[in-house]
């Protein structure tokens, strides 16, 4: 089934483009906003929701293209079409010249709205832990 892409954009309180790619491409920051925990062994970045010694769930993810200050991209291995990712990019604002945090994912026409709101919760808590 074919997927529809989602794209969500958010204007980063910050102007320091090396602590932004760091909060959005390493596994130290990555947990700070959309995981509880996230590890990297080689290619593979490993997801954790909730406390492993209770309920928790695990995703493991390949890394795809990054570009340094750029973009990140992961596909969830789960996911059985290979045309689909999530892409983290940061881009300047035209008009303020602030950073542009650039989400690109991808549901089923039935989860966009679910998937679009997971995006939101996540992005507040990137400005509520980080203040970005």
């Amino acid at each position: 089934m074919n997927k529809q892409t989602i794209r969500i954009e958010r204007e980063l309180k910050s102007n320091s483009l090396p602590i932004i790619w760091n909060i959005i491409s390493t596994p130290a920051g990555l947990s700070k906003w959309l995981a509880d925990e996230v590890s990297q062994d080689e290619n593979k970045l490993i997801f954790t929701w909730g406390k492993s010694w209770s309920h928790h769930e695990t995703k493991t993810a390949t890394i795809g293209e990054t570009v340094k200050n750029s973009h990140f991209r992961f596909h969830w291995d789960s996911e059985e079409d290979r045309n689909t990712f999530v892409e983290l990019r940061i881009e300047r604002g035209e008009l303020t010249n602030d950073h542009i945090l650039i989400i690109t994912d991808h549901a089923e026409i039935e989860d966009v709205d679910f998937l679009e709101g997971l995006w939101e919760d996540n992005l507040d808590r990137l400005h509520r832990t980080c203040g970005l």
